[in-house]
């Protein structure tokens, strides 16, 4: 499918990874074991479950160097929540939406939802957000039998092993996959680009150089990456150039596509640039350019003009209907601002988690949630592109993706249709499944209980 063209969007983080939080992780869930296990015996599996409500929770950086944009996703979910609450809830339970900040620190992450678990009681963790944020708790969220749902990262871990992470599902196209695509963009309409690689050294990196090398591994003649947090680039940036590269992909964070940005100005280095989706919002990156140049850089959103990326729903000026029921949402139960893409993120991922409510029906359990997902997941609907991947076999998220251009206005035009695919040899495949795609006039979704 086609798209007009559109407003960039990106949501997802992943900044730098934290081994420490693992031991802190371990023993704060040892700790609260015999504690936990006394609560279960009382209440069962329908912690947080009352006749009236159901109590959730998620981990978002309002604060911090993360909080620009990804700080908006928890208020478009909450919006969306209200909204549901507005028009009866979910088999008339309203929806109780605590989000605690962790500032994109994964040991702050590990205490915020230590409380969320343990002394909240929570139903289960919704849209936590971050690749080695949520990578801090997610052993602890599956040895308590939390359902932690749809994880706003894209790494694979959320989805790939589900016998490992049973509790665990993602929500978003996977870094491996958007590698994928991305590659065989690459190897079809730039078969004599000499390829570099620029990425974040850990899972997001990782993966997307995985998927580009299933399509495109011939054409690469260096590959640099940085530790998130060291704003010195210089070095990278340099090799990249010495390599002769004169197209490069960057799996990286918005600040990093900004900071290469402006080392590639000064090196006087003009590749083609493809970024991940996650690091290429015109508005958020033309902001930060400002920043990094103290003013040099008056509209970086322009500079941005030519760059490509993909993106997997639409978002602000698009003509969809989808975009008229967050229109709608926002203006009924938004807070202050603008409704901004990273809202519609929000609303997007609390959609999915009302499908997931409604099939489970009304005896809410954690695992009965658990499995109406694996049971029905792939038939949930949305403004994602492409179905969702949900099975007994994997818990891994929407599966469409398309390669679109950022124009100097900040719109993009869509270079490719919607393309879908899976990890692995799964090929790729043009989908327009979602072509006409409209949520019901009530805005709220309407799903049969899972058998």
């Amino acid at each position: 499918m086609n798209r007009s063209t559109t407003t960039r969007r990106s949501w997802r983080p992943a900044a730098a990874a934290a081994a420490v939080l693992a031991a802190s992780t371990a023993i704060s869930a040892c700790g609260a074991g015999t504690d936990r296990e006394s609560s279960e015996e009382s209440t069962g599996s329908s912690v947080g479950v009352t006749d009236d409500t159901i109590k959730i929770g998620g981990h978002f950086p309002l604060t911090g160097v993360a909080a620009p944009g990804y700080s908006e996703i928890p208020a478009g979910a909450q919006a969306y929540y209200d909204f549901v609450n507005a028009n009866g809830g979910v088999n008339g339970r309203q929806i109780e939406f605590l989000v605690k900040d962790d500032a994109y620190d994964p040991t702050k992450t590990s205490s915020v939802t230590n409380e969320l678990v343990l002394q909240e009681e929570v139903f289960g963790i919704v849209g936590g957000l971050g690749t080695p944020t949520h990578g801090a708790v997610v052993d602890f969220l599956n040895d308590e039998e939390v359902p932690d749902l749809f994880v706003s990262s894209g790494s694979r871990q959320w989805g790939e092993t589900p016998d490992q992470y049973p509790f665990t599902f993602g929500w978003q196209p996977d870094y491996v996959i958007e590698g994928k695509v991305i590659g065989q963009y690459i190897a079809e309409n730039l078969p004599d680009a000499k390829v570099g690689l620029f990425l974040q050294g850990d899972d997001l990196g990782e993966d997307g150089e995985a998927g580009i090398r299933q399509y495109a591994d011939g054409q690469i003649v260096e590959t640099v990456t940085y530790t998130p947090g060291n704003t010195d680039i210089a070095p990278q940036i340099a090799k990249l150039q010495a390599a002769g590269a004169d197209l490069v992909v960057g799996f990286n964070v918005p600040s990093y596509t900004a900071l290469s940005q402006l080392v590639s100005l000064k090196l006087g280095f003009q590749p083609q640039w493809i970024y991940s989706n996650i690091g290429s919002d015109p508005d958020l990156v033309g902001s930060l350019l400002a920043d990094f140049s103290e003013g040099a850089v008056k509209d970086g959103a322009a500079l941005l003009g030519g760059v490509i990326t993909t993106e997997y729903m639409p978002g602000i000026g698009d003509d969809d209907a989808w975009m008229q029921l967050w229109e709608k949402v926002w203006d009924e139960q938004g807070g202050k601002g603008d409704l901004t893409n990273y809202k519609i993120y929000g609303m997007a991922e609390a959609y999915t988690f009302v499908q997931a409510l409604q099939a489970a029906g009304e005896d809410l359990t954690r695992e009965g949630i658990v499995s109406a997902i694996e049971e029905v997941g792939s038939t949930f609907e949305g403004p994602g592109y492409g179905p969702f991947r949900y099975s007994a076999d994997s818990h891994l998220g929407l599966s469409g993706i398309q390669v679109v251009e950022i124009e100097g206005s900040g719109a993009s035009k869509a270079l490719t249709p919607v393309l879908v695919t899976d990890l692995g040899d799964a090929p790729i495949e043009e989908d327009d499944s979602a072509a006409g795609d409209a949520p019901p006039a009530s805005g709220l979704p309407e799903v049969e209980p899972a058998s």
